[in-house]
């Protein structure tokens, strides 16, 4: 008896052929790389936006003490509470935008919280004075920090859950780093154009008019973000919902689903999410200002340590994503805590010796905490299923940023100046570090993972590694990608 074989068809443009990596995982589908480099940019453009204006509120939040509090040593306290104000809305948005984003789509919803974020950010800096306008001013400035926090409630956990769906499974790491690139950058720009306009106008001016500068640029940062996001369409993942029939038929149904059925991926969550959080505002946020009034730098020297360990981070940033693909999720955040734990102590008292101490002690600590920055965007989405997936990483990351990263900067001040324990951020720091370390006992471990369908991701040691991502590579390379 003959058989007949037929040859398989060859691979139309524009299609991924199946190409096996070294366990046999196949990539099928892959989104085409400009494509995914675009849905990149639009994330990580909107997240610099959302974070300039925490970057720049941070490092003009003397001039804001100056202008929107009565004189006294407390401003600085009360400047650093209206930071932690926008932090009541997050939560607030996380419930009414992520379920939204899983009923309506991602593409959708990051449109709306962009706009909020660049306008209440560009109408701070035409706010009236406490000379002025009295006790409206610090009024005006909480409204506009509540709709800032509102709109960063959707922002953050749509981008991260944008980027995740679109990027290759098994490269997730790599370009989700990106979006904390966009983080730093917002935060490094922020440093930047105040450090610029104080060298060029001078102290005097900066504190007549000089500060209001930054938060004007935020109106043409949300543009490009704007622009960039309506070029692309909603990820793949999201439509394979949309065509199966199985997103969220309602928001409300879809929060209720989240709560009741993926209460143990929320807990493990939380519990990364407070040493995360306790670093991040301890370091990028409550830092410049600890560095001028407690350690006593200049303010130039103090935005000098800020801008050079920024750029040390944002440097390492696509190196550590990289290698949480080939290492995997878990290695690179216990490396990040247990560094902390051990460090954060002996750089503190080191940035207190002199200025060029302080950039090697800062540097330290930020490059210990980018493999856990690093890689939020490829370890939280991952967490949850991609019915519930905007809503599980909004809320949740949302609810206890609140509670923790929000309230870091002012926590910080009070203790630091009603004991004049200089220390105690390293110790705070440190205690978020055990939390933390606790939680990531129960997590999964994601990498390589499939982020499609309705059940939790989880990967096994041969869904990651150097050897599948090049395999990875090679079906978009074949493809003429």
């Amino acid at each position: 008896m003959t058989t007949s074989t037929t040859p398989d068809p060859t691979p139309s443009e524009g299609t991924v052929p199946e190409v096996s990596g070294s366990e046999g995982t196949a990539f099928e589908d892959l989104p085409p790389r400009r494509t995914i480099r675009q849905a990149v940019a639009a994330s990580a453009m909107g997240n610099a936006t959302e974070w300039y204006d925490y970057g720049a509120y941070a490092v003009v939040a003397t001039y804001i003490a100056a202008h929107f509090f009565p004189s006294g040593s407390e401003g600085l306290f009360w400047t650093y509470a209206f930071l932690a104000i926008s932090f009541i809305a997050r939560p607030f948005g996380g419930f009414i935008w992520g379920p939204l984003g899983d009923r309506l789509g991602r593409k959708h919803v990051l449109a709306l919280t962009i706009i909020l974020m660049s306008a209440a950010t560009f109408l701070i800096g035409v706010l009236p004075t406490y000379e002025q306008v009295g006790i409206l001013a610090p009024i005006l400035l909480a409204v506009l920090r509540l709709v800032q926090g509102f709109s960063t409630g959707g922002e953050y956990g749509g981008a991260a859950t944008f980027m995740a769906e679109y990027a290759p499974d098994k490269r997730r790491g790599l370009y989700g780093s990106f979006l904390e690139f966009g983080t730093l950058g917002g935060f490094a720009l922020g440093t930047v154009v105040v450090l610029i306009l104080q060298l060029a106008i001078g102290e005097d001016a900066m504190a007549a008019w000089g500060w209001r500068v930054p938060f004007f640029i935020a109106a043409p940062l949300g543009l490009i973000g704007l622009y960039l996001r309506s070029k692309l369409d909603e990820t793949p993942v999201f439509q394979d919902l949309e065509d199966a029939g199985e997103s969220e038929e309602s928001a409300t149904g879809g929060l209720r689903d989240l709560i009741v059925k993926y209460w143990r991926p929320i807990l493990v969550m939380a519990g990364l999410v407070i040493p995360l959080n306790i670093a991040n505002y301890t370091l990028l946020t409550y830092m410049p200002g600890y560095l001028e009034t407690k350690i006593h730098l200049t303010s130039n020297e103090s935005l000098m340590v800020i801008l050079v360990g920024e750029v040390a981070m944002m440097a390492v940033i696509p190196f550590c994503g990289s290698l949480s693909d080939r290492i995997g999720r878990k290695k690179m955040w216990w490396f990040s805590m247990i560094g902390l734990f051990v460090m954060a102590l002996p750089m503190y008292m080191l940035m207190g010796q002199s200025f060029g101490l302080a950039i090697v002690g800062f540097a330290v600590l930020g490059l210990l905490y980018i493999p856990q920055l690093s890689t939020i965007s490829a370890t939280f989405p991952a967490m949850f299923p991609a019915h519930v997936r905007f809503a599980g990483f909004a809320v949740t990351y949302n609810v206890f940023t609140s509670i923790f990263g929000g309230t870091a900067a002012p926590l910080n001040e009070a203790v630091v100046e009603s004991t004049g324990f200089l220390e105690f951020p390293a110790v705070y720091v440190m205690i978020g570090c055990v939390v933390g370390m606790i939680a990531l006992l129960f997590l999964k471990e994601t990498a390589g993972a499939s982020l499609s369908g309705t059940d939790i991701p989880e990967s096994e040691p041969e869904d990651y590694g150097i050897d599948v991502m090049l395999a990875e590579d090679k079906a978009l390379d074949d493809a003429g990608r």
